[in-house]
């Protein structure tokens, strides 16, 4: 099973990034697919407060188009949404002191824990910090 991690739904959903078109072909694969994929739930937090802060993005997505957004990725038949479950502690421990992952890398090893404890194969994302979890697999599909 392939995760989807942030920076790719980030991508697909706003038409200003200039990897937009790669990364909504991407998800659109995944979810017209009859294989199970997934999306972490903090991927889908980190997602929503990412496109609506106005910080980052100008003008930002609406709460009401970004759940939209999450909504739709959600009718994907094929879709698992990870969350903790029981043994996950032990994980997310694990994968922790392997990677020595302390301050905002642990919201890193909290995704990478999530989709070792449901058996994912690999994580779809643009983001090479997660190269400190040698365990689970990465692969950025926008790279041919």
């Amino acid at each position: 099973m392939i995760a989807v991690d942030t920076n790719l739904l980030v991508y697909a959903h706003r038409r200003d990034s200039s990897f937009h078109e790669p990364a909504a072909a991407a998800i659109r694969d995944l979810a017209e697919s009859r294989a199970p994929w997934a999306i972490p739930w903090p991927c889908i937090h980190e997602f929503l407060a990412i496109v609506t802060h106005p910080r980052i993005y100008r003008p930002p997505t609406k709460l009401p188009a970004a759940l939209n957004q999450v909504h739709a990725w959600m009718e994907s038949p094929s879709l698992v949404l990870l969350a903790e479950a029981p043994g996950y502690a032990q994980r997310l421990s694990e994968t922790l002191a392997q990677a020595k992952a302390t301050g905002a890398k642990v919201h890193d090893g909290r995704i990478a824990a999530l989709c070792l404890h449901h058996g994912v194969s690999s994580l779809w994302s643009a983001d090479r910090d997660f190269s400190r979890f040698p365990s689970l697999r990465v692969e950025n599909p926008m790279m041919g």
